[in-house]
């Protein structure tokens, strides 16, 4: 089986290696060609310069994945792949994007006679080796078609990825996990403070946190990035404590205000992240530290 991936950033480029360590080969196109370079010697990969090239290579049916910026730049490449693609081909896009975008694009290309699937990536720069969650939007066939790719990309075959729903459906669940993503994170930001803040006492972070691994209902992956990172450091300071937000946990809180269903954990959790952008706290340091652990965000030098 083969596929075009456009866009091979982080979790791109980590997905087409998982991809072919499974079999599957990857025809890559990406504006750096640093990792293009780094992947040329990989079995299963080649290298495109343009998506004429994809169009002129790839087989039918063709199944190209876009992993790319959500807005002008996925739009973009979008209204390129839907004149050049033919009826029977299938675009998965697996970038953040708004929902509201998935649903109209769905509609193009489904006058075009081209099938659409948005998919919502969750599982960061640890995808690779521990698998993606897969939340995926679109018509069940085209989903059908492309099984054997989210099988390979997924933690195992039966786990890890599912079709929940028609096109919108799959950026819609990512957009909500997004949201419940920033209130853990916030969570965890403040009552870690508190607890470096209890001066007399002389906590152990590190170890309160791999404690809380072991038995405890907040148990969880975030809480062990968090005790990964703290083993090595404590105190945070030469971390930033600019916090930036990629965009869903906004439209999250959009949609919550469309729907009238209160929502004041996620909305104060994005709120915070803006307040990080004025104020020194420990608490947006340690918000920082969990993005770079699971996603690779970049993350700022105290000044």
């Amino acid at each position: 089986m083969q596929l075009a991936i456009i866009g091979l950033g982080k979790m791109g480029a980590n997905m087409a290696r998982r991809l072919m360590q499974q079999g599957i080969d990857v025809m890559g196109m990406n504006r750096s060609q640093e990792i293009i370079r780094e992947l040329s010697d990989t079995k299963g990969f080649s290298a495109v310069e343009d998506t004429s090239d994809i169009i002129d290579q790839l087989p039918a049916p063709r199944i190209v994945w876009t992993m790319l910026p959500s807005g002008k730049i996925t739009e973009s490449m979008l209204q390129t792949l839907s004149k050049q693609l033919s009826p029977g081909d299938i675009v998965v896009d697996g970038g953040n994007a708004n929902y509201h975008d998935s649903q109209r694009r769905a509609d193009l290309f489904d006058q075009l006679g081209i099938n659409f699937v948005d998919a919502g990536v969750s599982g960061g720069i640890w995808g690779l080796e521990n698998g993606y969650c897969l939340m995926v939007g679109g018509k069940k066939s085209a989903v059908k078609q492309i099984q054997p790719i989210l099988e390979a990309l997924a933690p195992a075959k039966d786990t890890g990825w599912s079709h929940v729903g028609p096109a919108g459906a799959g950026h819609y669940t990512k957009m909500i996990h997004n949201g419940i993503e920033y209130g853990m994170m916030q969570a965890f930001a403040e009552g870690f403070t508190l607890l470096k803040n209890k001066d007399e006492m002389q906590l152990d972070l590190a170890q309160i946190a791999e404690l809380w691994q072991h038995g405890s209902v907040v148990r969880s992956w975030l809480l062990d990035l968090m005790a990964e990172f703290l083993q090595q450091d404590q105190n945070l300071d030469n971390v930033s404590t600019y916090v930036a937000d990629s965009g869903e946990g906004r439209w999250t809180i959009e949609e919550s205000i469309l729907q009238g269903i209160p929502a004041p954990v996620l909305s104060q959790a994005l709120t915070m992240r803006f307040a990080s952008q004025d104020e020194n706290g420990y608490s947006f340091k340690l918000l920082a530290k969990m993005r770079q652990a699971f996603g690779g965000h970049n993350i700022g030098k105290s000044k």
